[in-house]
């Protein structure tokens, strides 16, 4: 691995084992992208980019000829207004209310190692030898304003994290009105770009449309990342699918407004960009600050989208996950939710313990409804101290019952939310995100806490920590149940383009001060389910609740969407009851577990309810998960059928790093009459290996089930079925 400046013909060459990326100083002054993929031994045609006189391409100042245009050459960090007619990423507004910024290179460092980011989200490296990064700095010709494009380079993947670091070096105020984190142009448009667009319910769906001229933009103007779309973009090769062709993956380390530009211009150059949303943000840079932007994670495959998938896992469970639970084995949960809703007592909440210890569960969340006087969803956000009436022993009390019968415990929280109905809002009715002089819109009968302020941030972890420090928890299910509206703060003297970045900084400092202080709990996010399902969360809390849907048949398409970008060991996957409470459709117990233990399997139903038999297939289900949940969530994972594609099946399989185990998942949706029995293919395996496979006598070599397959030993009878096998390598 290494990050080499060739001082002859002025490029940068980043390169390790599996890919290259080469920058170049065209004219020794603009900062140019010349190439990214498949590693490159050595860089001949540097800065061979056809120079040539276009029509209304304008010339720089500096350069003699009509040859030279930076309305056509590929760019690292275009500027605004000096001739680039494709979409900048940056504006800067200066003293003399200018926008207009042409950036030429000041100078580069390359360091071992990978340098924090402060109070952001962000990848790491523990080991200084293991990755290296370079500091390239630009400045704007007149005004001196200077942007250093931070590049870290990892010694053992396909992946290259940029960012964008902006300093006022001059003496005037500069106002950031855009600030993104990365821009990169490719030489042409022949790309189909895959997004995760979604809704609540049904997040993370595959999207794949050819490229075609003109701007496609994703974004969030919701205050967070949001259900609509997933910080994600890539492009891929027109022959690409899930196991071969070239894959370029775009991933935002940020849990607030973003935006993804994907811009093909007139000569079919086609432009992407990534960073916070310029549509609520605007920054002050007086004399001497700096802004630092949040990293974007770049990623290329040259064995499509499973190949994208097998680097993002891996990396983001060494690299971005921390803490004691990094790898560790996820517990079997229940979460009384659905089971109950609102209306639970400490009685049938231990009766609930009860009959879940007995089948194997091993923690009990308890989730809406223990705080204030909270018993729907109109009140009590912002109050947290034990309901009184609903459990009057307290908290500590159901606790310790519930551990007593061998069970961990753990406790919803909504801490960035507060309810009108509360004795919070009452005392600080301008604690809440809002625009003052304007009315406040209501989401879900609450507001949105304004933690860009430091007395709201200290007031709601004092409460949080009261109840960690006297009741013992061993997990936190995080939630954030509405969108941001008239996005403003009352603090005195702030700007309005600053608060939703300083309330994710202030996000971020919550998090951090509860992670430090409580490491041994096992945190996960929410947000209406998979609402803010984004690698900034993912640095704080290892999982995430994929989706407030838990129709097994709809869980397909949003798990293996999920799969895409996030490790299986961070997708929370539960059974739940039937009629399904978001579709009312009725799946076989069967169905709804395979399904559930393709990541961290729980439950969320009232066990009490079930019927014996029903109890013995969720005990069996418990023991098989148990026996391979370090295989499922931290094995090499394949996506095998896409559900989105086939509309009726989908099939994924979980192998061991050294291809001595793997799980195979099948699942149809609707039975049609007079089919043959299905033959299935599996992936991943060791061609040169023999298997023993569950169901059948004969051991099976890894070539013939990964090229002829086999058919299921029974025929899948009625519609929402599923099959499961376990595979073992034989000596």
């Amino acid at each position: 691995m290494t990050i080499q400046y060739n001082e002859d013909k002025k490029y940068f060459h980043l390169q390790n084992e599996s890919v290259s990326y080469v920058i170049a100083l065209e004219e020794e002054t603009y900062v140019s992208h010349q190439y990214w993929g498949k590693r490159i031994n050595a860089f001949s045609q540097v800065a061979d980019y056809p120079r040539q006189d276009n029509a209304f391409a304008p010339n720089p100042y500096d350069v003699t000829g009509r040859e030279f245009s930076l309305a056509t050459l590929p760019q690292e960090f275009p500027g605004n207004g000096s001739g680039d007619f494709r979409e900048s990423a940056f504006e800067c507004l200066y003293a003399d209310n200018t926008t207009v910024s042409l950036l030429t290179y000041k100078g580069h460092e390359i360091l071992s190692g990978k340098q924090p980011l402060t109070g952001l989200p962000q990848t790491y490296e523990t080991k200084e030898e293991a990755a290296e990064t370079l500091l390239l700095t630009m400045e704007d010709v007149i005004t001196k304003a200077q942007v250093t494009l931070v590049y870290t380079l990892f010694a053992d993947y396909p992946i290259v994290t940029r960012s964008a670091r902006f300093t006022n070096s001059g003496t005037e105020t500069v106002h950031l009105n855009k600030a993104l984190s990365m821009s990169i142009d490719f030489p042409d448009s022949a790309f189909d770009m895959i997004q995760l667009p979604g809704a609540w319910g049904r997040e993370r769906q595959i999207v794949r449309s050819p490229l075609v001229r003109g701007i496609h933009r994703l974004d969030s103007k919701r205050g967070t990342t949001s259900h609509a779309y997933q910080p994600f973009v890539a492009l891929a090769g027109k022959d690409a699918n899930e196991d071969q062709g070239e894959v370029y993956g775009f991933h935002f380390v940020y849990s607030g407004e973003f935006v993804a530009n994907v811009e093909v211009d007139t000569y079919a150059q086609t432009r992407v960009q990534m960073g916070i949303s310029p549509e609520h943000f605007q920054w002050k840079l007086a004399a001497g600050e700096t802004f630092q932007t949040p990293e974007v994670v770049l990623v290329y495959s040259d064995e499509g989208m499973n190949g994208l998938s097998q680097t993002l896992h891996p990396f983001y469970q060494k690299h971005l996950v921390r803490g004691a639970h990094q790898f560790a084995e996820r517990p079997v949960l229940i979460n009384n939710w659905e089971g109950t809703y609102f209306d639970f007592t400490p009685e049938k909440i231990e009766a609930m313990a009860e009959e879940s210890a007995a089948l194997g569960v091993e923690l009990f969340v308890l989730d809406d409804g223990w705080f204030g006087k909270r018993d729907d969803d109109y009140s009590s956000l912002g109050d947290w101290f034990v309901h009184d009436k609903k459990l009057p022993n307290g908290l500590k009390a159901l606790s310790e019952a519930i551990k007593a019968k061998g069970m961990l415990f753990g406790l919803w929280f909504e801490p960035e939310m507060i309810s009108g109905d509360s004795e919070l809002y009452r005392a600080h009715p301008d604690w809440c995100v809002h625009t003052p002089g304007r009315e406040k819109s209501l989401g879900r009968s609450q507001y949105v806490l304004d933690f860009s302020r430091k007395e709201v941030r200290d007031d709601i972890l004092a409460q949080m920590m009261k109840i960690l420090d006297e009741v013992p928890i061993d997990y936190i299910k995080w939630d954030y149940n509405r969108n941001m509206t008239e996005i403003g703060t009352a603090a005195k003297n702030a700007l309005p383009g600053e608060v939703l970045h300083n309330y994710m900084l202030g996000l971020y400092e919550v998090m951090e001060a509860l992670v430090t202080k409580y490491p041994h709990i096992l945190f996960e996010s929410c947000s209406g389910g998979g609402g803010r399902y984004d690698p900034g969360i993912l640095y704080y809390m290892p999982q995430t609740w994929t989706s407030d849907n838990t129709d097994a048949v709809a869980r397909l398409e949003i798990q293996y969407g999920t799969s895409l970008v996030m490790p299986i060991s961070s997708m929370a996957s539960h059974v739940s009851a039937v009629p399904n409470h978001q579709v009312h459709r009725m799946t076989s117990m069967k169905m709804r577990g395979d399904v559930a233990m393709a990541g961290n399997l729980g439950y969320e139903l009232d066990v009490t309810t079930l019927s014996e038999e029903e109890k013995a297939e969720m005990k069996d289900q418990i023991a098989f998960y148990k026996k391979h949940r370090k295989l499922i969530q931290y094995g090499t994972f394949h996506r095998i059928l896409n559900p989105f594609e086939t509309q009726n099946e989908a099939a994924w399989i979980f192998v061991s790093p050294e291809k001595e185990e793997a799980i195979y998942f099948y699942y149809r949706v609707l039975d049609r009459a007079n089919m043959k029995r299905k033959k299935v293919i599996f992936k991943g395996l060791d061609p040169a290996k023999v298997y023993a496979v569950t169901g059948y006598e004969e051991p099976i070599g890894g070539d013939e089930l990964m090229n002829r397959g086999l058919y299921l030993k029974e025929a899948l009878q009625g519609d929402y079925q599923s099959a499961c096998m376990v595979l073992k390598a034989l000596a």
